[in-house]
Formats: C-alpha cells, sequence, structure tokens
C-alpha cells in the first residue's frame, strides 16, 4: 500500500455536529418558562426581567453559540504544604448574530476551568443593538454599531464608532474576537491605556456594548439607520410591541 500523505496526517475534517437535546431539571421559574415551551428566544427572556442562572436555558434558546478563550491566566500562591497553582480563564460566547456574553472561573485544572468559565458566560448574554451608522455608507443593513460607544475598564477605555461596509474589524485582536461573536461585521476602535492586560480590555467592550443597550434612540433614527436588536429578524420597534413582563410570562 502507498504511504500516506504527510500533509494530511493527523488532520481530519471538520464536521458539522447535530445540536444534541438539551434535559434538565429546571430549577428556576425562568427556567420552568423555557422548559415548557412558553418562551421560545432569548429575546423573550431577557425581556421578562428574571434573572438568568441556568446555562441550559443558553443552550435551548441559542443552540448556535460559538466559545472563543480569550485569556489563561496561572496564579500561584505558598502555602504551609507547599505551592499552590491555579488557573483563571476568560471566554467569550456569542451566536454571531446579535447575543454575546463574557464570563470567567478559577480552578485548579485548565479543562474543568473552562467549561466553567463558558457556564459563567452563557448565565451574562447581552443582547445588543447593531445597524447602519456611518454617514459613509448609507446601506441601512445591521453590519455595524449604530453610533459611536465608549466603554471602560480598569486602565483600558475603548471607543467604538461606525464604519462603513467592507472595512472590516479594524480593532485590537480581544475586541475583534469580542465582536465578531456578537455579530458586528464593521467597526472602527480607539483604545487607550494598558491594552495588553486582556481582561480589562474585554470587559473594556462589553461596557462599551451594554451602553449600546441602554441609550435611548427616537423612533426616526432607528427606521433611518436600520436599527435591529439582537437577532436579525427582530427589530427595537417589534420588540417593545413583543416585550413580556414578568407578570405576563407566569
Amino acid at each position: 500500500m502507498a504511504p500516506a500523505n504527510r500533509r494530511n496526517r493527523g488532520r481530519r475534517p471538520r464536521r458539522k455536529r447535530e445540536p444534541t437535546p438539551v434535559q434538565w431539571d429546571p430549577k428556576t421559574k425562568l427556567g420552568t418558562l423555557v422548559a415548557s415551551g412558553k418562551i421560545t428566544t432569548m429575546h423573550d427572556a431577557l425581556a421578562t426581567g428574571l434573572p438568568l442562572r441556568e446555562p441550559e436555558i443558553a443552550d435551548i434558546l441559542l443552540p448556535d453559540l460559538e466559545d472563543e478563550v480569550l485569556d489563561v491566566n496561572m496564579v500561584q500562591r505558598m502555602t504551609d504544604s507547599g505551592r499552590r497553582v491555579k488557573f483563571v480563564i476568560t471566554v467569550v460566547v456569542g451566536n454571531n448574530n446579535g447575543f454575546v456574553g463574557i464570563g470567567q472561573a478559577k480552578g485548579k485544572e485548565v479543562g474543568s476551568s473552562i467549561r466553567k468559565a463558558i457556564e459563567n458566560a452563557k448565565l451574562h448574554m447581552l443582547e445588543i443593538r447593531r445597524g447602519c451608522g456611518s454617514w459613509e455608507c448609507g446601506c441601512g443593513k445591521p453590519h455595524t454599531v449604530p453610533f459611536s460607544i465608549s466603554g471602560k475598564s480598569g486602565s483600558v477605555e475603548i471607543t467604538l464608532k461606525p464604519a462603513p461596509q467592507g472595512i472590516g474589524l479594524a480593532t485590537g485582536d480581544v475586541a475583534k474576537k469580542i465582536l465578531k461573536l456578537a455579530g458586528v461585521q464593521d467597526c472602527w476602535a480607539y483604545t487607550e491605556g494598558q491594552t495588553r492586560t486582556t481582561v480589562n480590555y474585554a470587559k473594556a467592550v462589553i461596557s462599551a456594548l451594554e451602553k449600546n443597550v441602554e441609550m435611548r434612540v427616537l423612533a426616526s433614527e432607528i427606521q433611518k439607520i436600520g436599527i435591529v436588536l439582537g437577532a436579525t429578524a427582530i427589530s427595537t420597534t417589534e420588540s417593545d410591541e413583543q416585550e413580556i413582563t414578568p407578570k405576563e410570562a407566569s
């Protein structure tokens, strides 16, 4: 038999894995509503105002979530018995379509800490706004941030600005990973401070995206810029009409 090709040795083609059905016993009110089928989207789950305490909720409502490890930090501590080592993991998760979350975890092993960090990130999901806020573009598609926003964490301060279609993510590596998982395709960024501190850099980006959601926008600007909240199928005008309160959900 002829020897195998050396270039393809040890490499396997990527296969799309079908999402496995999630089975769990819900312990919170929001988990019960999701398990019973009364809430079918993450937008409705966040609109209830109920705390997100179970990661299985994100697994059911957002089955296409992807995760990315941002930072792995080793922490050492001297004790009477010797030196103890722990790992601090920072992970970001997102569906590339308007939802993103960041989480941290600490543990003795890297693998278990990464899994715990992913679960913590699913408990801090954020629904962001997207639009066409660049005066150079005017395409009306939700490909960038709708307006300029700033966020700060520690010494790191970042400003995200709308960019025309085709520019891409003109940001640092950490911000690029977060914005890509959030579904932002084009963006300009200006940073100040110690951006080598990966954790503060990531938290500053998340802080800016939180202000993106908190800012009030006129209905005329929503139609002009084409602002979309969360997934592209849900607009900000529709979200106000379909908002679910805790009393209605019960």
